[in-house]
């Protein structure tokens, strides 16, 4: 049986398809012209309460940002992925400072069944002061 896609396109019995989520990732009719730039307040909105302001993560959709998949088949331990990296990274940040060192160079991209740097992300990490002091 054919089918039909929400935007029109119509698949024919036996077609395989298959999406590239890398090039999803930069494409400018998904992102708009600065897709090529680093900007991470993509994905914040700011929430006022309190009398402050703060940034929280915004979700996407997973049909626009796919890479837990999306629909009936989308990645059962997305949730836990979630939860683990936030708990990381509050533990992590919470006791020591982390500075990202090279920070005006452009890491070199390996691809892999995941996308990974290469070399790494060269990192120095401090513990913070007893005090919490911002600049220790």
């Amino acid at each position: 049986m054919d089918d039909v896609l929400p935007d029109g396109h119509v698949i024919k019995r036996g077609w395989f398809i298959t999406y590239n989520t890398y090039a999803m990732g930069r494409m400018e009719s998904i992102w708009g012209k600065d897709f090529g730039e680093f900007k991470p307040e993509r994905w914040l909105d700011s929430v006022r309460g309190g009398g402050r302001t703060a940034m929280v993560c915004r979700q996407e959709s997973p049909f626009k940002y796919p890479v837990f998949h999306a629909g009936p088949r989308i990645c059962l331990g997305k949730d836990m992925a979630y939860i683990q990296i936030k708990s990381i990274v509050a533990a992590v940040l919470t006791r020591f400072r982390v500075d990202v060192l090279n920070r005006n160079s452009r890491p070199e991209e390996v691809l892999s069944l995941t996308l990974r740097m290469k070399g790494g992300l060269p990192v120095r990490v401090r513990p913070r002061s007893a005090a919490g002091d911002e600049r220790d």
